[in-house]
């Protein structure tokens, strides 16, 4: 019994999903293939941003919040890449060479500055996140087609320098989805994108077993205890970081090659609490998170985002309500689970403390 008690306490999120879902799913009157074709679909947009955050939970930096600036950077390489007009899977390929360095650079930044605020990090990162946004802004809004060089006049706004409110990638719209494709049931398997997101886990796992990955598990451990066993534990917290910004920035190019649009002042201001939220429904935490949690988080997590607004609607009659209550769900996820990494974390401190203090006692006793 106790041990039931123990599953249920560490896997509340997951399982309050589930039985929402479970409400929720007849309510909405889908039809199973359709929720599939759906969860497929999203599976292939969301899942490479949601593995970009296994890396700095490894190293003990939490829930990166900063990997929004590696969306930024996919956006901006994506933006340039439409202007040479380039097409199909060679623009995906050059956007995401182009948002390597963008990210290297901003990933750097963002690690340099979370070594100034250790044990703060995710409130940092989300910080962080806020001032690049008026950067990206700036570079978007005002130096693009006026010092940074723009071709095409259909991407600028008509005073003549700036990105339009939204760029078009039809010619590009799911080109990695359609590159290797079939259907079972109705259901469209995008091959080569689960292909991607496949070698992805690969690379996780593997590099969890080379040397650097050992420094960021000691690092996350303890980085008093790595330090003094010779690692560079600056070096390794920035390495990491700048590892899930490049990773960042290849997800967010594969997520816009989904949608075939790119909101430009808005398509990145979600995608790190969205991509965090459904991690964290998956049953992660903030220091420990695994690449089940990525894939058992996007089905629950986005089950519920396409149910929600048609769940509503009959409920209330109102589908705004369900856009509303899918934000609201992502704040409260989090809330919830910072909440009780805080509790656990105490509860440990506690028992450590008790511990350690019938320590003392017996050794009082003995002498």
């Amino acid at each position: 019994m106790k041990k039931v008690l123990e599953l249920l306490k560490n896997n509340l999120v997951p399982i309050m999903f589930i039985i929402i879902c479970a409400i929720s799913i007849p309510i909405s009157g889908f039809s199973t293939s359709y929720i599939l074709n759906e969860l497929m679909s999203r599976l292939g947009r969301n899942a490479f941003l949601i593995l970009s955050l296994l890396i700095p939970i490894m190293a003990g930096m939490g829930l990166n919040f900063g990997m929004t600036l590696g969306a930024m950077a996919g956006e901006i390489a994506l933006i340039l890449v439409y202007d040479w007009q380039i097409w199909g899977i060679p623009n995906l390929i050059l956007s995401c060479i182009i948002s390597i360095p963008i990210s290297v650079v901003l990933g750097w930044f963002c690690g340099k500055m979370l070594n100034l605020a250790k044990n703060r990090e995710m409130v940092t990162s989300y910080i962080i996140s806020y001032f690049m946004n008026g950067i990206y802004i700036l570079v978007v809004l005002y130096l693009m087609g006026s010092v940074i060089p723009i071709k095409h006049s259909d991407l600028l706004l008509a005073r003549g320098y700036g990105i339009r409110n939204a760029v078009n990638l039809t010619t590009s719209r799911q080109c990695l989805d359609n590159a290797i494709s079939f259907k079972i049931g109705g259901i469209k398997i995008p091959v080569l994108t689960l292909i991607i997101i496949f070698l992805m886990c690969l690379f996780i796992v593997w590099f969890r077993k080379t040397k650097l990955g050992q420094d960021m598990r000691a690092v996350g451990q303890d980085m008093e205890v790595a330090r003094e066993a010779g690692i560079d534990v600056e070096k390794t917290r920035i390495i990491a970081m700048i590892m899930s910004t490049v990773m960042a920035g290849f997800g967010m190019v594969i997520y816009l090659q989904n949608l075939g649009t790119i909101e430009t002042y808005s398509s990145h201001s979600n995608v790190g609490m969205f991509a965090i939220a459904a991690l964290l429904v998956g049953g992660a935490s903030v220091d420990k998170a695994s690449i089940g949690n990525v894939f058992v988080g996007v089905v629950l997590f986005h089950t519920l985002f396409i149910v929600a607004p048609t769940v509503a609607t009959k409920i209330t009659g109102d589908s705004m309500i369900g856009e509303y209550f899918r934000v609201f769900v992502s704040y409260a996820v989090i809330t919830i689970a910072l909440i009780m990494y805080e509790i656990k974390k105490r509860r440990q401190k506690s028992d450590a403390g008790r511990l350690l203090a019938e320590a003392q006692q017996n050794k009082e006793e003995n002498k």
